[in-house]
């Protein structure tokens, strides 16, 4: 299968949005800026694009000037977390200047959204016991953050 590069499009934020992103994920860095050349359609000199690696999965972010259409919730990221501090880290440092939405998402101040999802979700909400699942589903149902162990409680029964 061909490598796919995930390539988001900015307004003019392109080496902004990447060098945050690359502080908020371990092992990450800008790879390579490319600048406008004489011809545009950008001014000459300003960064074109920007190749990052976020923990090791490589992205182009592009200054594709005010034409951007923006970015909404159909396309998202997940980021699969192995404790709670993970979301507690995941959820702060995007939320920052950004939006808390429903259920695990979070937009961040560029407009990007992602989905901060602890382990065991998927195993919770799809327990056997379809009355523990959906114990489980109505709890999620009213977070912002998803809190695993109140959801563990719910399906439980407790309130």
């Amino acid at each position: 299968m061909p490598e796919i590069t995930p390539f988001l499009w900015f307004d003019d934020q392109a080496e902004e949005a990447a060098r945050f992103y690359c502080t908020v994920f371990p092992d990450s860095s800008v790879l390579e800026l490319v600048r406008y050349g004489e011809g545009g359609p950008g001014p000459e000199g300003q960064v074109m694009t920007v190749r990052f690696s976020l923990d090791g999965r490589e992205f182009v972010a592009l200054n594709g000037g005010r034409q951007h259409y923006g970015f909404n919730l159909g396309v998202s990221f997940v980021i699969h977390c192995a404790s709670e501090e993970e979301v507690d880290h995941y959820w702060s440092a995007l939320g920052e200047g950004g939006e808390e939405l429903a259920c695990g998402w979070v937009r961040d101040r560029f407009g990007l959204g992602w989905q901060v999802v602890p382990d065991g979700l998927v195993a919770i909400l799809s327990d056997p016991d379809p009355e523990r699942a959906r114990r489980a589903m109505q709890a999620m149902l009213g977070m912002k953050k998803l809190d695993l162990q109140a959801m563990r409680a719910a399906a439980e029964g407790a309130a």
